[in-house]
């Protein structure tokens, strides 16, 4: 059951928080605050799980990441309540949340099939999100939506939902959580692609400076491990 609580943490934060946010932000801002994901996950597994204790040059790897994410967020006391300050920071918030429901999926050690635990999970979520909307006064009855709005909600509960979740946790499992999160930094490369071929939307230069800076943080972050997986494959080819 607890496994089962953690992974609806992943609809919580990802589609809820990370959805509402998205809304004034461009794809390829959203992918970039995302690649923090392993980094936030580190953080958080150091309280929770014995065997991920923080050392040394990982503070350092936590600060980078953090650098990264203040250049891409850029937060101002003047601007805060800015829409896109605001949608930057609750992605961000999704984020945490997605990253927290990680830890605590690999500390309760899950016993089920993946799909199965992906299938409870999307139902704890989902609640989640519809006793949120009608707390805010939304209503099935009122929306009118267009045949694209439909495929695109199918596409996303289906495929990124569904599929894209339940190919995490078998990832996570067969490879572990280091080579798991490495997918993490291809998403900007496709969301910035992407929005630039299809929503004409354009990323600030700062934004890679900070996308830099964060991939430099999770590299010393995890660079023991990075340089035991670099020597395995390395002994292959001897």
């Amino acid at each position: 059951m607890d496994s089962v609580l953690a992974g609806g943490l992943f609809l919580i934060g990802g589609t809820g928080l990370g959805f509402v946010g998205q809304q004034f932000i461009t794809a390829g801002v959203a992918a970039i605050i995302f690649s923090l994901s392993p980094i936030v996950t580190g953080v958080l597994a150091w309280p929770l799980l014995p065997e991920e204790r923080l050392e040394g040059r990982d503070y350092l790897g936590v600060l980078l990441g953090f650098v990264g994410i203040a250049v891409v967020i850029r937060p101002d006391p003047a601007t805060l309540l800015d829409p896109e300050v605001v949608g930057k920071l609750l992605f961000f918030a999704g984020v945490a949340v997605v990253a927290l429901g990680t830890v605590l999926v690999r500390r309760s050690r899950p016993t089920i099939p993946v799909p199965a635990l992906t299938g409870w999970a999307m139902v704890i979520g989902g609640t989640v999100h519809v006793v949120f909307a009608i707390a805010v006064g939304e209503s099935v009855a009122s929306t009118q939506p267009t045949p694209l709005a439909v495929a695109t909600v199918d596409y996303l509960g289906l495929v990124v939902g569904a599929v894209g979740l339940v190919t995490y946790l078998a990832l996570m499992g067969e490879v572990g959580a280091l080579k798991a999160s490495l997918t993490t930094y291809l998403t900007p490369v496709v969301a910035i692609g992407i929005g630039w071929l299809l929503l004409d939307e354009r990323i600030q230069p700062l934004a890679l400076v900070g996308f830099g800076i964060i991939v430099a943080g999770f590299a010393l972050l995890e660079s023991r491990k990075i340089a035991a997986e670099l020597a395995k494959y390395r002994s292959l080819y001897r």
